[in-house]
């Protein structure tokens, strides 16, 4: 098997700023989530809205389908889905980040 696809994927999900930076606030938001409860009170808090919603264009379709072939009471089903969601968001920054840099890294006489 052919490891450069997989090479690629992880460059474009991992290896740049913009990943870098989205898949770090993705973790310290679940960080602090999962922190909550050590230094608070208040049960029924809405802290885990915001890793969902950090990845929220991705999350709802994620979270569907594995509620559809897991089932809705599976363990770990919602923050699985969340760093799901997080890491193919996170390889659609990178691929979006590697198209703009080509696209102005060429010479202008190669342009269309």
């Amino acid at each position: 098997m052919n490891a450069r696809p997989l090479r690629a994927l992880t460059r474009l999900t991992f290896a740049n700023p913009a990943s870098l930076a989205y898949l770090a606030v993705v973790g310290a938001a679940l960080v602090v989530a999962a922190s909550e409860p050590l230094y608070s009170d208040v049960s029924g808090s809405m802290i885990w809205v915001w890793p969902a919603m950090l990845t929220l264009p991705a999350y709802v379709p994620i979270a569907a389908l594995g509620a559809a072939v897991m089932g809705e009471s599976m363990p770990g089903l919602f923050v699985g889905s969340i760093v799901l969601a997080a890491l193919f968001q996170s390889l659609a920054l990178g691929a979006l980040v590697e198209s703009l840099r080509g696209r102005f890294a060429r010479p202008a006489n190669l342009r269309a």
